[in-house]
């Protein structure tokens, strides 16, 4: 009770005794009966009391069980596409890109009656095509001969015709098959079949690795894949990412600029010590007129070979560079001994006649062509099936 309202009730003239009894009486109310504790602030919230817990039906909560971390789920490895019948979509490919090759040669040689304007015409089709001179003289020759002797009316037969000198001029008589069967080591024991891969930047001779290994992979076969592009920073990874997609084991190193050869003969190495059917080993991009360069690729191939034999020297070409792609398959085979051609980007190109000339400079035939960008446009070479695709283009 404040001292105003104890002056006022004292001026009414009610006795004090009174006035200190009802004060006592109203303390007594805002504490509780018997109790000494101290009235409730105003502004502090008012807390309802806890349920009582039903013994009937509450049971105590168990323990957490704290759990490891789980590994990480094994990633889902993808299955490359058989390798059979590959190059049959080189047919719709090359009908794409707009290849005027076959249709130019049967739209001449199905003309009543040939003129030298028409020859003409037909050698500079092959020319830009890019034959080659040699070849293209050849063929021309070849079909005057026929043309004199049998005569050309019936379409049909012209097409016949045409496909019989183009398939003699890629020569079927070549080995296209990969030597991936397993070597022998100096000591007499077993290793596997060791590739390596070569070639100038820009052509996708990595990418060209990366879908050789699905190749082998759909065939049965087992692959070590050796990152001995030391140079490019990317390299690694990128090739380390195409096997990892098939099970692949990639053998590179920790540190750019490493030793190629150190890398190339470690890979072998695995290889052998785990019982694998092929190594595959990509190199750095190089240009031909870059002699150390071209030594180091020498310097690879000598130290492979310590450890197992060479089965296969790929040259990697970009089959849209034309006769300039001779000049890198002259310096790369005397260098490392090409075996082999692998030709990328063969869809997108007109001059599907590089096929002939590089097989005809270099004396070694081109086992594999890029169809595309996917993961499974690579496809082993068929020289009739790529003629077919060509006239039907």
């Amino acid at each position: 009770m404040t001292n105003e309202t104890l002056e006022i009730l004292l001026a009414a003239g009610i006795p004090l005794a009174i006035v200190v009894a009802v004060t006592t009486l109203l303390v007594r109310r805002r504490r509780g009966p018997d109790t000494d504790e101290a009235p409730t602030a105003l502004d502090e919230p008012v807390r309802a009391p806890a349920p009582e817990a039903d013994t009937a039906t509450d049971v105590a909560a168990p323990p957490v069980e704290v759990l490891p971390e789980e590994a990480e789920s094994p990633p889902v490895l993808e299955v490359p596409a058989p390798v059979a019948g590959r190059l049959s979509r080189l047919r719709d490919r090359l009908s794409k890109s707009g290849s005027p090759l076959g249709a130019r040669l049967l739209a001449v040689l199905s003309k009543d009656h040939l003129t030298e304007d028409d020859w003409d015409e037909l050698e500079e089709t092959l020319l830009l095509a890019d034959v080659g001179a040699g070849p293209t003289g050849e063929l021309i020759d070849a079909l005057r001969t026929r043309v004199r002797v049998e005569g050309l009316k019936d379409p049909a037969h012209v097409r016949a015709l045409l496909r019989e000198q183009l398939v003699a001029l890629v020569d079927p008589t070549l080995d296209r098959s990969l030597h991936t069967a397993h070597g022998t080591a100096a000591d007499g024991s077993q290793v596997p079949a060791v590739v390596l891969v070569v070639g100038v930047n820009g052509t996708g001779k990595t990418t060209t690795v990366g879908k050789l290994a699905r190749v082998l992979v759909a065939d049965g076969r087992t692959v070590v894949l050796g990152a001995a592009d030391t140079f490019r920073a990317a390299a690694a990874d990128q090739l380390q990412t195409w096997g990892s997609r098939v099970g692949v084991h990639t053998v590179r190193s920790d540190r750019d600029g490493a030793d190629p050869a150190a890398v190339a003969f470690d890979a072998v190495r695995t290889g052998r010590a785990e019982g694998i059917d092929v190594v595959l080993v990509d190199t750095a991009g190089r240009l031909q007129n870059k002699a150390g360069l071209m030594d180091e690729l020498g310097k690879i191939t000598r130290v492979i070979t310590r450890e197992a034999p060479l089965s296969e020297v790929l040259l990697v070409l970009d089959a849209t560079t034309g006769q300039n792609g001779l000049n890198q398959a002259r310096v790369f085979s005397e260098v490392a001994g090409v075996t082999g051609i692998v030709l990328t980007k063969l869809d997108g190109t007109a001059k599907g006649g590089i096929v002939v000339a590089v097989q005809r400079e270099l004396g070694v035939p081109v086992k594999l062509v890029g169809l595309g960008e996917g993961p499974d446009d690579l496809a082993p070479f068929d020289p009739e099936a790529f003629v077919d695709a060509l006239l039907e283009g």
